[in-house]
């Protein structure tokens, strides 16, 4: 087990964990959590051996494998299966052993070493590895490339995945959700169940926290406390403890309060001399109770959207893509005033495609876009923070923005997202007046929501905006979006926040998109059908591929059929408004013959009106036939197209 005895952690003159004692027993998975900066991954390095405790002891297994996923990947040539393949070592010192001894045909010891190879289960490694990198978003061909060809947020997977295919007794991960897409995250939190290790995990995922954890060791004021139970359920155990905490400080003042109030009463008489000197020494007895600080330092909100049109923005059988390649196609879209828009879809589907089409960073290949007059677009793009300005402070970057501004509304603005004043004239950490180029990615994304926010957008696209963000700070964002009075499209990996604020979710797939008649549990269980097709199909390529032709017969016959549709559409039209005219004129008619053939017409003849009825009789006649032979054309033509 791993074991803190009175453990004492430091960074130079600051202390992280004081006075620390707790036990985590092999298989529990336990989540890390506390603010930002209060030295959660410094506890990872003292478990990694890369600090020492500097008081106390942290003790271990001296035999336990330790994985943890590397933050910095060198731009390799070897393949991304070879890098995973990589994160079992003892597998490749034994293939390594192996080659040697075939080298020198060493036969007693190949023998014991393909006996090590399927003890470890060797030989499926490429398999697990695959399938390590099929879970996390990789495409089949991905495998074989190198590493050199991918970004820095795949390679940040490849060093979950190699975190992952190594054997190990105790796995650290920290944030493994920051870089993968809500598909990747539901498979991630899968894997991590079955984990049969023991797991530290820090992530601001309070529902990743929930389905995989069944402790919680929370970091506060240099103290480290366990929980049992999931994140919801230390949620719940330290709201009753501050809850308590505070009725205890609450309580303490009132005797104090009370106490005081008879020793200042009584103190000059001697009758109650005696008295007042004991509750003087009660009052000095009386242990001091802290009040509980449970308010998060960020309270912002959106400011007042300006009136939207409606509808907002309209797509009509809009194509979209890069360059001459379609990503997305017959997109039909609208978006109206306070709509909130939840998009889902498999890693590469094309959900920051139709996110950048909104935004008017993309332009159609085809179709119709419509944008309503006044709409204002606030959009936060997954690399929004390299937009920011290194050089410049968040002072600097709102005046930048609106120079029109007080700068005491714009310092008061920015003390809502926990950007504070200086400390006897000196800038102090993530001030508002510091450079914003050291800060870290959770106070960089915090400036980028600060500044789009201040525009006063009435449609918002936000591309994964909790990426770096804390849990506090996401609570925080929650709360604003739920408040907040305009149109919304989301894209994120925190299923809490797209639950808490979408009404309606939007599917992108194959191509197209469709609303997605479900949740987010329905969404992990198609996700699972559309894993298990995948596998099927590998195993099978004949009935893919029969599947595929399959697929591309229905798609030529709803071809066909829309284009009969779009020939017998007009047809059925015309009919339908023949025949109103028929009825119409026939009834018209009938009413001038039985007129006509009144006697008493002709008795008082008036020739002028005689001739505009027998005049009138005639044209109905006329538009009667015509109408009748054209109608019976219209059905002949019909039938011939054959049904819908």
């Amino acid at each position: 087990m791993i074991q803190f005895r009175a453990l004492r952690l430091a960074r130079g003159a600051k202390v992280l964990v004081d006075e620390a004692t707790l036990q985590i027993h092999p298989g529990w998975k336990v989540g890390l959590t506390g603010a930002n900066g209060c030295g959660k991954s410094s506890l990872f390095a003292l478990l990694r051996g890369q600090l020492h405790a500097d008081r106390g002891d942290c003790d271990m297994p001296p035999n336990w494998t330790i994985a943890h996923v590397a933050q910095e990947t060198p731009a390799l040539d070897c393949s991304a299966l070879d890098y995973v393949l990589d994160g079992d070592t003892e597998l490749r010192d034994v293939e390594r052993a192996l080659g040697e001894a075939e080298a020198v045909h060493a036969g007693e010891r190949i023998g014991e070493l393909h006996g090590r190879l399927q003890e470890i289960d060797g030989y499926s490694a490429p398999a697990r590895a695959a399938a390590l990198l099929d879970g996390l978003g990789f495409v089949p061909g991905d495998a074989a490339r190198p590493v050199s060809d991918f970004s820095g947020g795949w390679r940040m997977r490849l060093n979950l995945a190699q975190a992952l295919m190594c054997r190990s007794d105790l796995l650290l991960l920290d944030e493994p959700t920051n870089h993968l897409d809500l598909d990747a995250v539901i498979w991630l939190e899968q894997w991590l169940r079955d984990y049969r290790g023991t797991l530290l995990l820090i992530s601001h995922d309070r529902v990743f926290l929930d389905a995989v954890v069944g402790h919680v060791a929370h970091l506060e004021q240099q103290r480290l406390t366990l929980y049992s139970g999931g994140y919801s359920e230390f949620e719940r155990q330290r709201g009753e403890r501050l809850a308590q905490q505070q009725a205890m400080f609450d309580k303490q003042q009132r005797e104090r309060a009370h106490l005081q109030k008879f020793v200042d009463r009584f103190r000059a008489k001697a009758t109650k001399a005696r008295q007042a000197q004991s509750r003087i020494k009660a009052l000095e007895r009386m242990e001091t109770v802290a009040a509980a600080h449970v308010d998060t330092p960020f309270t912002f909100s959106f400011r007042p959207a300006p009136a939207a049109p409606d509808p907002i923005i309209t797509l009509e059988d809009v194509a979209v893509g890069y360059g001459e390649k379609t990503v997305l196609d017959q997109i039909k879209l609208t978006l109206r005033p306070g709509e909130r828009i939840g998009l889902l879809g498999r890693n590469g589907a094309g959900k920051s495609t139709l996110i950048k089409l909104l935004a008017g960073q993309l332009s159609t290949q085809s179709g119709r876009r419509s944008d309503g007059k006044g709409l204002a677009v606030g959009y936060f793009a997954q690399h929004q923070l390299e937009t920011l300005r290194p050089d410049e402070s968040p002072l600097q970057h709102m005046a930048r923005l609106d120079p029109a501004a007080r700068e005491q509304d714009l310092r008061n603005y920015l003390g809502g997202f926990d950007f504070r004043g200086e400390k006897d004239g000196v800038a102090v950490g993530a001030s508002v007046t510091s450079a914003c180029g050291p800060f870290s990615g959770g106070e960089k994304s915090r400036l980028a929501l600060a500044l789009l926010i201040w525009k006063q957008p009435n449609l918002l696209l936000l591309d994964e905006p909790t990426n770096h963000l804390d849990l506090e700070m996401r609570h925080a964002l929650t709360l604003a979006l739920q408040d907040f009075d305009g149109a919304m499209v989301l894209v994120s990996h925190d299923r809490a926040l797209l639950a808490a604020t979408c009404d309606r979710f939007v599917l992108v797939d194959g191509g197209r998109i469709q609303s997605f008649d479900g949740d987010l549990d329905d969404y992990r269980d198609w996700l699972a059908a559309q894993r298990t097709q995948a596998l099927a199909d590998a195993a099978c390529p004949d009935r893919s591929a029969d599947k595929a032709q399959r697929k591309a017969d229905r798609e030529q016959a709803a071809a066909d059929r829309k284009a009969r549709l779009a020939l017998r559409r007009p047809l059925v039209k015309e009919a339908e408004q023949l025949e109103k005219k028929l009825a119409s004129w026939q009834k018209e008619k009938q009413l001038l013959d039985e007129r006509l053939a009144d006697p008493g017409l002709y008795a008082d003849p008036d020739s002028a009106l005689l001739q505009d009825l027998l005049k009138r009789q005639a044209v109905l006649g006329n538009d009667i036939d015509t109408a009748e032979m054209r109608w019976l054309d219209v059905q002949e033509q019909l039938e011939t197209m054959g049904e819908d």
